[in-house]
């Protein structure tokens, strides 16, 4: 907390907070907080900024419960400027996307690189807008059932692979079933972020499991 003396606040008393994804580093959001606010988002560990339109306090998910639980924040190098990277309980924006930054104005031709989250949102993208000859609004269209028994093809699909011992069809087996399960997580609305939240749990276990047997 040393450095908290150092940030350096407008004239209006308000220095801008550039709020991110701590899994996926995407931008999501851009706000201002005043010393109150940034007391309260340290005090509470979720966001709080300072409304410029409304003049009052705003904590981030109070009506919506799209709620961001704040990892870290770190100041620029004047100081002048904060990065909150949080995990976001639900959409950052107001319209209910990810994140506030959807508009296009201009894209190179090379393509974004691939993120386990990116194709969760495309997902869920077809989920809700179910273009047609799309195999994955199919897959949604069936519902559940199907899901279920794409997934449990695809498992088999995985151990007959592997059990022959063939790395490069076991690769392209487990591709699909990542696919799949991936599907079947947005048809019942869970993130990609609560599987690695539970696999973060289970690591920390068993970290103490190992250290109680070591003492």
């Amino acid at each position: 907390m040393e450095n908290l003396d150092k940030l350096k606040f407008d004239a209006a008393g308000l220095i801008p907070a550039v709020v991110t994804d701590a899994d996926s580093g995407r931008l999501l959001m851009v706000a201002y907080m005043n010393r109150e606010s940034l007391d309260i988002t340290l005090r509470e560990g979720y966001t709080c900024f300072w409304s410029r339109s409304r003049r009052e306090l705003w904590r981030k998910g109070e009506t919506s419960g799209n709620r961001q639980k704040v990892v870290s924040i770190t100041a620029d190098c004047d100081f002048d400027t904060l990065e909150v990277r949080v995990r976001k309980l639900g959409p950052a924006c107001h319209t209910g996307a990810e994140s506030c930054f959807f508009n296009e104005i201009m894209a190179s031709d090379a393509p974004e690189p691939f993120s386990v989250r990116g194709l969760y949102e495309l997902l869920l993208g077809r989920k809700e807008t179910r273009p047609e000859g799309s195999y994955t609004s199919y897959l949604f269209e069936k519902g559940l059932d199907k899901i279920l028994k794409k997934v449990g093809e695809e498992s088999t699909e995985v151990i007959i692979a592997a059990h022959a011992r063939d790395r490069r069809e076991t690769v392209y087996e487990l591709a699909d079933l990542a696919y799949h399960a991936l599907v079947l997580m947005a048809e019942l609305g869970i993130t990609p972020e609560e599987v690695e939240a539970e696999l973060a749990g289970r690591h920390i276990i068993d970290r103490k499991v190992k250290q109680e047997k070591m003492t």
